[in-house]
């Protein structure tokens, strides 16, 4: 077990540096196309080949942990490659670190001692298919509710805003915390099931079933991950990256989770103390995520007798790229799968 957390955590970790690396490669470099000239101006830049290789090594990590441990087990500790961005940028980007961001690295990764310390090896599990369905309708028609709720918000907000008012043009590019929200959500559950599919097609293989298992089972995470990446863009250039980032990273572990134990036949620990530590090791490890992701927005909430006490700056300041770009923040919470990265001019 210890074994599919150490390439979980290298996977994640390889994954959200590998893009840093890339953006930082990009720097000074066209935008990516089919042109000879660009694609051997992208090949030279070391920085930028690096994070390549490091991307596509994490990727292929993280498909050798899915294959060896519980989704239960994976999905959580995959957020811990967000406080080893942290730590990276700290030494390597030279990006301060604040107090609040080493407490949530340290919650993060005592959530995956007690994780990797309590998770046991699953035998005999059965695969329900059809518990995997009903959740896959139940996802859906909650999404379904919630986005109706969201568009009819929408329309509400629309038909009171007055055209004559000075604002009102201003309130166009405004989102709304509940489209924030469904946004963050439905992206994080399409990742969460990008690796439930993986695991699946490697089961489903393990039965004997079909060859194509695997293959099928790597396709129907790659489109998971996909579709993620599309519903979290969309609400990032003028939404809240943390608010999306949070929802998100939380809704990826829940759905792993879930997924894992009514479907793919995951169970707990047989021991009552073993559970109480796995359960305890979620709950830091979501924590630790959260506060890594909201750490700037809470110090700045926080009297300013505290800030001085744990030296906290008035003005904090991004921790990483990926904290000032939204168009960045959607790698960091998808450490299943190689992603298509993103590049500018």
């Amino acid at each position: 077990m210890w074994e599919a957390v150490v390439f979980t955590v290298v996977a994640s970790a390889g994954n959200n540096i590998g893009k840093v690396l890339q953006k930082q490669g990009t720097k000074g470099l066209p935008k990516l196309s089919l042109k000879l000239k660009v694609i051997r101006a992208y090949l030279l830049s070391r920085t930028w080949v690096t994070g390549v290789t490091v991307d596509i090594l994490g990727g292929l990590l993280m498909l050798k942990a899915v294959s060896q441990a519980p989704v239960s087990i994976v999905q959580p500790v995959s957020g811990v490659g967000l406080g080893v961005l942290a730590v990276f940028s700290h030494f390597y980007l030279r990006e301060s670190m604040q107090t609040l961001d080493w407490l949530a690295v340290f919650m993060a990764a005592l959530g995956t001692i007690g994780v990797g310390i309590t998770g046991e090896e699953q035998k005999n599990v059965e695969v329900s298919l059809s518990r995997l369905l009903l959740f896959l309708l139940c996802l859906l028609l909650f999404f379904v509710i919630l986005n109706i709720w969201t568009q009819s918000g929408k329309q509400r907000r629309k038909s009171h805003e007055d055209p004559s008012s000075p604002i009102s043009g201003l309130s166009a590019g405004h989102v709304d915390v509940m489209e924030e929200i469904t946004a963050g959500l439905q992206a994080g559950a399409l990742f969460g099931l990008s690796a439930v599919l993986c695991k699946l097609g490697f089961l489903l293989a393990e039965k004997d079933i079909s060859a194509l298992c695997i293959p099928a089972g790597l396709v129907g995470s790659v489109i998971c991950s996909t579709a993620g990446f599309f519903y979290q863009t969309k609400n990032l250039k003028d939404g809240r990256a943390v608010v999306v980032s949070t929802c998100a990273a939380v809704a990826s572990i829940v759905t792993g989770v879930l997924v894992g134990f009514l479907a793919l036949g995951e169970s707990l620990p047989v021991s009552p103390v073993a559970r109480i530590f796995l359960c305890f090791g979620w709950v830091l490890l979501i924590a630790g995520i959260i506060l890594l992701l909201v750490s700037d927005k809470l110090g700045r909430m926080l009297p300013r007798p505290v800030r001085r006490l744990i030296k906290m700056k008035s003005s904090i300041p991004s921790r990483s790229p990926y904290a000032r770009s939204g168009s960045a923040t959607i790698q960091v919470v998808n450490p299943q799968l190689i992603s298509p990265p993103k590049y500018r001019s």
